[in-house]
């Protein structure tokens, strides 16, 4: 006798239909992304040793699973005498929180004045076009050294360097869906009956973006942790001794021919997570995009 589930749906069925929606998930992106948060919420708990604490006694110990390896050690220590992994993790901490509140931050600035730039039109697009080509012509890198100099570095610096990074992306990118999407019919009857323009803008014009800024957004996820790892590999990213990937990459570079996993080990969690969010995005614009089907 079949058994039917609560939504009278019989149970082999269900179990074919879960298992072929399984098979189109991407494992690897999500596992990796799942490492990360659990990192870098649960990082205190996690880590196995202090992140900041290190003895020159125990410099340079090389991985458990190479000569001389330790146990307590599993990725091995720097130079410093520093354990690797509870660095890594830490690092990941940093990682995502930078990304995530600059992402917030610029993508609600960049959505907004892209929302008004696609609406308006005239005066109020050339206007915020211009600025979005005077910050697109910026040398970030060079900018940020100079801020460095002058402000020094620091945590909300840097979150407005990428937010200064990010928000004429989404602005660009915003103003094109909008342009697109204010001359289909819902939105002329909307006019019609009457509605603001903010309820135009945030309730017919806004869901229509929401496909495009979900991809945006998880695209640039990868690209905020490499400008953040960038940065802090020249210096100018998040200051020491707090850990951070890209720090962590330039603290080896005197080391390749000696203790490579100093550099090695932060720069393959580099590489595996813009890998990742790079696969998540693209099977979100498949996934989100009918078109793509």
């Amino acid at each position: 006798m079949t058994v039917e589930t609560l939504a009278g749906v019989p149970e082999p069925t269900r179990v074919t239909e879960l298992r072929r929606r399984a098979s189109g998930l991407p494992l690897f992106p999500l596992a990796v992304l799942a490492i990360m948060i659990v990192a870098a919420i649960g990082a205190p708990w996690i880590a196995p040793h202090d992140p900041l604490y290190g003895e020159l006694r125990r410099r340079n110990i090389p991985p458990v699973w190479a000569n001389g390896g330790s146990t307590e050690f599993l990725l091995g220590t720097d130079h410093l005498g520093r354990d690797l992994l509870s660095r890594m993790i830490y690092g990941a901490r940093i990682s995502l929180s930078l990304a995530f509140i600059a992402l917030v931050i610029g993508g609600t600035i960049g959505s907004f004045f892209g929302l008004l730039s696609g609406w308006y039109g005239g005066w109020i697009d050339e206007l915020v076009m211009r600025a979005v080509d005077v910050f697109l012509a910026i040398p970030l890198v060079l900018i940020t050294l100079v801020f460095i100099v002058l402000f020094g570095a620091s945590f909300p610096l840097i979150v407005i360097i990428l937010v200064s990074y990010l928000w004429v992306r989404f602005a660009r990118i915003v103003r094109g869906e909008v342009l697109r999407l204010k001359h289909l019919d819902h939105v002329a009857l909307a006019k019609v009956a009457g509605a603001s323009t903010p309820r135009i803008l945030f309730l017919h014009i806004l869901p229509g973006v929401r496909n495009t800024l979900i991809v945006v957004a998880t695209l640039q996820v990868g690209v905020l942790i490499l400008l953040e790892a960038t940065l802090s590999f020249l210096n100018a990213g998040v200051p020491p001794p707090t850990p951070s990937w890209g720090s962590m990459v330039a603290d080896g570079r005197s080391y390749m021919a000696s203790a490579w996993w100093i550099s090695t080990m932060p720069g393959l969690a580099i590489l595996l997570t813009l890998l990742a969010f790079n696969l998540l995005g693209e099977w979100l614009r498949d996934a989100l995009d009918p078109r793509l089907r």
